[in-house]
């Protein structure tokens, strides 16, 4: 479910919020374009509730969750920290803010509270830039993401998507006549399909701080896999297209530098993996000292790493595929180059002699040989000088088809020898063949 702000909130207004909250919610209006927010309280018994921007802990076995999503459109690291100072504090103080929104991999603790985060350090509009930070006590966690994170969010029970039998809708056709009830777009259900997940599946509503630091560390994790997949399957339609394009598109691949440009993203990729796997077997480890934290979400938090680790090698793996096809590209352009400076050295090689004959008796001067230019009766200069060309053509061609015509030669000889040797073998085993079957009529057995 996709986290909405809290100016669409109706609890807001049917749950009697005082003027406090009233007035912290317009305070913080206008960083509402640059923000999403969201609080949930849980019950502890699988039930949770959207609650008030208060920013107070769960008493008993309640315990809350506040969300801060940012936007992707913010242009400075100190404009994050603006909107999350006037969001957060207080009751957050400097220092937390500051562990929240640094780049880099953290893992510590921060005034009492556990704070983890893997935040890369590039522009936010990036395609491959991921920021996810938590701040954990025993009764709260306040997370904050860079855009929209899949499954994040909860949706309502019986809401989701997958729940409905739909019809899909043909971006040509269109939905074809008489059918009814839910429809799906034919584009939806192609991402949906490409998704490592089910982003639009109710997620298990967790009953501990433990389950939902498992909750969103999983889905953190889960979209790394869908970034991953997206890649691959991009990587899976340009090899199809090379296998099936001609000289046009490997050139516009060449020229355009896709490959190179995939290789770079699927190393910054790999940076936020690297830094992921520093930083969650270190909470797995903090948070396995807590009385809190149940022994069943360290487990979970094992596997999660586990699964860091196979996304890291899946990632060599793809940086392989990039690499064979980039170097498959590279050898066909330097073949082509090489075919062009064949043609032009071939070309070169028959124009060269035909040049310095013409420039030889083209000369105007008087004494060249064999142009009759002492006699001017003679009119067969011009006669001479073109058969000498076409005998100088008919050199150089048999000379590059000489090596043709030799080998062609040798492996006719190799040939023959090969029969006449078979030739001989087989009469050379006819006659002792027949040898053996006298001695075997004569001593009664054949010798093998």
């Amino acid at each position: 479910m996709e986290l909405i702000g809290m100016e669409n909130d109706p609890d807001i207004e049917e749950s009697g919020a005082g003027p406090s909250v009233r007035e912290n919610h317009l305070q913080h209006s206008r960083y509402l374009g640059a923000v999403k927010q969201k609080a949930y309280i849980f019950d502890g018994d699988g039930n949770y509730y959207n609650k008030e921007w208060d920013l107070a802990p769960g008493k008993g076995k309640e315990f809350c969750w506040y969300h801060v999503e940012l936007s992707k459109d913010y242009e400075k690291l100190t404009q994050v920290a603006q909107y999350l100072i006037n969001i957060l504090c207080p009751p957050l103080k400097l220092q937390d803010i500051l562990s929240l929104v640094s780049n880099g991999p953290f893992c510590g603790y921060v005034d009492g509270a556990l704070v983890f985060r893997v935040n890369s350090p590039r522009p936010a509009s990036g395609k491959f830039t991921f920021r996810i930070a938590a701040r954990v006590t025993e009764n709260s966690i306040i997370t904050v993401s860079l855009g929209r994170v899949a499954r994040l969010g909860f949706s309502p029970a019986n809401k989701s998507l997958l729940s409905e039998i739909p019809a899909v809708e043909n971006s040509i056709h269109g939905m074809a006549n008489g059918m009814q009830g839910f429809v799906i777009n034919e584009l939806l259900l192609e991402s949906l399909l490409t998704m490592n997940h089910s982003e639009e599946v109710d997620n298990h509503v967790p009953r501990s701080v433990s389950n939902l630091v498992v909750h969103i560390i999983d889905t953190h994790v889960d979209h790394l896999q869908d970034v991953l997949t997206a890649l691959e399957m991009e990587l899976d339609t340009i090899e199809i297209d090379l296998d099936r394009g001609g000289f046009g598109l490997k050139k516009q691949v060449l020229d355009e530098r896709i490959l190179p440009k995939m290789h770079l993203d699927l190393q910054r990729l790999l940076q936020v993996i690297a830094h992921s796997e520093q930083v969650f077997p270190r909470v797995k480890e903090k948070c396995s000292l807590k009385q809190w934290f149940s022994q069943e979400d360290v487990n979970a938090l094992d596997e999660l790493v586990a699964q860091i680790r196979r996304l890291k090698e899946n990632i060599g793996f793809v940086a392989n595929r990039i690499t064979a096809i980039q170097a498959g590209l590279d050898s066909w352009q330097a073949e082509q180059i090489h075919r062009k400076l064949y043609f032009l050295s071939f070309l070169s090689i028959i124009f060269l002699p035909l040049s310095i004959i013409t420039g030889v008796f083209g000369m105007n001067v008087g004494g060249v040989p064999w142009t009759g230019q002492r006699n001017p009766e003679t009119k067969e200069g011009f006669r001479n000088v073109i058969i000498l060309g076409i005998a100088t053509l008919v050199i150089l061609l048999l000379c590059f088809t000489f090596p043709a015509l030799y080998r062609r030669v040798v492996a006719w000889q190799h040939r023959k020898q090969l029969t006449r040797n078979w030739s001989i073998s087989w009469r050379s085993f006819a006659r002792s063949a027949r040898l053996h079957g006298d001695r075997a009529e004569k001593a009664g057995y054949l010798r093998l």
